[in-house]
């Protein structure tokens, strides 16, 4: 499989500068970063959760990090949230190889949630649909194109805040 075609016609439309590198094929986020020998903070992964009563979301947070679901949930609103099974992410990403979903949530009707620690980066690389080749482009133009909901805290802080202190919280 090659790069995503909505996502090729998302890039080509709008003109951005963007290079694809290909790599020794992986099945997870810091595998890749691994096979194409970038940092694990620089591979942005994508994580789609199911958000009762809101539905899907697309979390996006480096390679190197992992979500706090309880977290979201105070950042959501969500009653819970869990991470989506196989045949749920085949049905929403039809045209992606299992697990390697491009950052762009708007593609497949997904709000998308950005972890801002993805912006100390000039470059971000994620993948394009399939398990053997990474985009790389510079993170403004990503965000740009991403139109990511982005907020001052991080998916990945080192601890959660308590929901009582805060309405804002911090996605580990």
């Amino acid at each position: 499989m090659s790069l995503n075609i909505r996502l090729q016609r998302l890039l080509d439309q709008s003109g951005a500068d963007y290079a694809l590198l290909t790599h020794r094929e992986a099945c997870t986020a810091r595998g890749a970063a691994h096979n194409a020998h970038i940092a694990t903070g620089e591979l942005a992964k994508v994580v789609v959760v199911r958000n009762a009563p809101h539905g899907d979301l697309m979390l996006v947070l480096p390679a190197s990090r992992r979500m706090n679901d309880q977290v979201v949930r105070c950042v959501t609103g969500a009653l819970f949230v869990r991470l989506e099974d196989e045949v749920e992410l085949r049905e929403l990403f039809p045209d992606c190889e299992l697990g390697a979903m491009p950052p762009f949530g708007h593609l497949y009707g997904l709000p998308m949630f950005l972890d801002p620690c993805l912006a100390d980066h000039e470059f971000i690389w994620f993948e394009g649909g399939n398990h053997h080749q990474l985009v790389r482009m510079s993170y403004y133009e990503f965000e740009r194109l991403a139109r990511p909901y982005c907020d001052v805290f991080c998916l990945h802080a080192a601890g959660a805040l308590d929901a009582r202190e805060s309405k804002r919280a911090v996605l580990t």
